[in-house]
């Protein structure tokens, strides 16, 4: 499992430009099982998106694609983890 953290590049003007090409983007992801949660960092200086199913480099792949990498709004971290434990409504994503 991953957790991408969004960092915005450009201005909040320029995102909110893109903002419904990422969401599609995003929903997308949502269909195809890959993202699990997503949302904005508070304050508002980028996301956060938790993703599964799928290599670290396919993740890399995938993540370029989103409007706000195509258009150099926002930089990419991300974070690789196993659940072990999580609350029951998550148990499909316990990774053995």
């Amino acid at each position: 499992m991953f957790v991408v953290l969004l960092t915005y590049t450009r201005s909040l003007d320029q995102v909110d430009e893109q903002l419904s090409a990422h969401r599609a983007f995003l929903e997308r992801q949502y269909q195809a099982g890959v993202f699990i949660a997503s949302g904005p960092q508070i304050p508002r200086a980028g996301g956060v998106i938790l993703a599964r199913g799928l290599s670290r480099e396919d993740l890399q792949t995938l993540l370029a694609q989103d409007p706000f990498a195509l258009h150099g709004l926002a930089s990419y971290s991300i974070v690789e983890f196993q659940a072990r434990a999580v609350a029951p409504e998550m148990s499909a994503y316990i990774e053995n």
